[in-house]
C-alpha cells in the first residue's frame, strides 16, 4: 500500500498500530502516514519535521515510529591542532592517533559556544598545538548473578579468575572485531558482579559488549553456582553518573594538554596564567568538591555533546563524558615569565566511527570532514583520533571559559554576541 492518507486513516480507526506501518509500505511512506496521523490527532503542522534530506530507510536501524527529523544547527571549529609539530610538551615524540590539524563539526543550540571554543583553539594553535593521548580503552558490561551466599560467591570468583581464556573464547565468538580485555569480579552479599571490558576497535561497542557478555554468561552459569539475574547490573555503568567510570574509565580514557606562553595568555585571553589557575582551583576543583560533583570542570560536556550530535554518537553517554577533570598550573620560566599549563582528562569518552548513528547521512558527512569516517587502519585508530580531537576541543572550551571568568568578560561576551 502506498497511499499515506489511507494508512493514516487505518491507524486512526485502529485497524493498524502505529508501529506496524513499515510492515505494509516503504519507510518514507510509513513516516509520512504516521506524520499525517499525528498532525490530525494533535492539530500540529509538522511540515518542518517532515522536511529531511535522507531516505527514511537509512534511519531504520536507529529509530522506531519515525515521523521526520530534528534539525539542529551545525557549525565547525578549528583547525584543531593535535600534537602540533612545535608543541612545547611533545619533545619530538610520536603523535597520537589524531596527529595534525582537523576541523571539528559541532551541533548545538547554545549561542556563543562555538565562538568560545574557537577562541580557545586559536590560542592552542598559536602555542604550537596540544598533545592528546588515549591512556586506557575498554567498553564495559557488568552482569549481576545470584548465589546462595559468600561461599558460592567466592567459588564463582575463583572460577572466573582461573578461566579468563574460556570466557574470552566464548565472548569473542560473537564478534569479528571485539576483544575481551579483562573481567573484574565484585561481590556484594549474595550478588556477584562481573565487569567485562572489551576493546571494540572503531565501534563505540555497547551492543557488541552486551552480546559478547551474554555468551560468556552462559559458561559462568554452567560452570559455577551463580545464576544470571540481569545482563546489566549497573556496575558497567552506562548512561548515569558513576564513580567507577570516573576512576576506572569506560570507553576511551583520554587526556589533552598544552603549555601556553604567558604573553599569549595576556594578549589573546586578556588575563594572566595566575588568574586562570586561581579561577580553576576555586571553581572547578574546590567548588566541584563542595557540590559533590563527579566532574571537576567548567563545561566539558558542552563540547562533548555538540560533537556527539554532529558525529552520530550515543548522546546519553555525555553523562559519562562529564567525568572530566580540568587542571591548570602556572609554570615560571627562567626569565620570570609565567606560562600556563592546561589539561583535561576525560575518563569515560564513549565514541565510535562505525555503527550506530555514525551511518546516518548527516553524521557520516561530519565524520568525513574530520577524515575519520568508517574503520581505521589499524582498527581502532579512527575512534582513537576522534576521542583525541574531542578532548582538545573540550580543552579549548575550558580555556576560553575560564579566561572569560578570570577577566570578568563572560557576561559581556554573551551580550556582544546577542545571546
Amino acid at each position: 500500500m502506498t497511499d499515506p492518507e489511507e494508512l493514516a486513516e487505518q491507524v486512526r480507526e485502529g485497524d493498524l498500530r502505529i508501529h506496524e506501518l513499515e510492515d505494509h509500505t516503504d519507510s518514507d511512506t510509513a513516516a509520512e502516514a504516521r506524520r499525517l496521523f499525528v498532525e490530525r490527532e494533535t492539530g500540529t503542522d509538522l511540515e518542518t519535521i517532515g522536511d529531511y534530506s535522507f531516505p527514511a530507510e537509512a534511519a531504520d536501524p536507529n529509530i522506531e515510529n519515525m515521523i521526520g527529523a530534528a534539525q539542529i544547527p551545525m557549525g565547525v571549529v578549528g583547525p584543531v591542532a593535535v600534537n602540533g609539530a612545535e608543541s612545547s610538551l611533545s619533545s619530538g615524540t610520536d603523535g597520537g592517533a589524531a596527529n595534525g590539524e582537523h576541523y571539528l563539526p559541532l551541533a548545538t543550540t547554545e549561542g556563543a559556544l562555538l565562538a568560545s571554543v574557537n577562541r580557545g583553539l586559536g590560542v592552542i594553535r598559536s602555542a604550537g598545538g596540544a598533545d592528546a593521548r588515549i591512556t586506557k580503552n575498554g567498553m564495559t558490561r557488568a552482569p549481576v548473578f545470584r548465589v546462595a551466599g559468600v561461599a558460592e560467591a567466592a567459588e564463582t570468583v575463583e572460577w572466573v579468575n582461573e578461566n579468563g581464556d574460556a570466557l574470552a573464547e566464548a565472548a569473542e565468538s560473537t564478534t569479528s572485531h571485539g576483544e575481551l580485555i579483562d573481567v573484574e569480579p565484585y561481590v556484594v552479599g549474595d550478588s556477584v558482579y562481573l565487569r567485562f571490558a572489551y576493546d571494540t576497535k572503531d565501534a563505540m561497542g555497547m551492543n557488541m559488549a552486551t552480546i559478547a557478555t551474554g555468551e560468556a554468561c552462559e559458561i559462568v552459569e554452567r560452570e559455577t553456582p551463580a545464576s544470571l539475574v540481569a545482563l546489566s547490573g549497573n556496575l558497567c555503568s552506562d548512561k548515569k553518573p558513576a564513580a567507577i567510570n570516573a576512576v576506572e574509565g569506560r570507553g576511551r580514557s583520554v587526556t589533552a594538554d598544552v603549555l601556553i606562553p604567558g604573553e599569549l595568555v595576556e594578549e589573546r585571553l586578556h588575563t594572566t596564567a595566575d588568574a586562570i589557575v586561581e579561577a580553576n582551583t576555586r571553581k572547578n576543583l574546590t567548588g566541584s568538591a563542595k557540590a559533590g560533583s563527579l566532574g571537576f570542570n567548567a563545561h566539558a560536556a558542552n563540547v562533548v555533546a555538540a560533537a556527539f550530535l554532529a558525529t552520530g554518537q550515543d548522546e546519553a553517554q555525555v553523562v559519562e563524558a562529564a567525568n572530566t577533570i580540568t587542571t591548570m598550573d602556572a609554570r615560571e620560566r627562567e626569565d620570570g615569565t609565567t606560562d600556563l599549563y592546561a589539561s583535561v582528562s576525560l575518563a569515560s569518552l564513549e565514541v565510535g566511527t562505525v555503527g550506530g548513528g555514525t551511518k546516518l547521512p548527516t553524521q557520516s558527512e561530519a565524520l568525513e570532514v574530520l577524515g575519520l569516517r568508517g574503520g581505521g587502519d589499524p582498527a581502532g585508530s579512527n575512534a582513537d583520533a576522534l576521542a583525541e580531537i574531542i578532548a582538545v576541543g573540550a580543552l579549548a572550551g575550558e580555556l576560553s571559559l575560564l579566561a572569560a571568568l578570570a577577566s570578568r568578560h563572560l557576561a559581556s561576551a554573551h551580550e556582544d554576541l546577542g545571546r
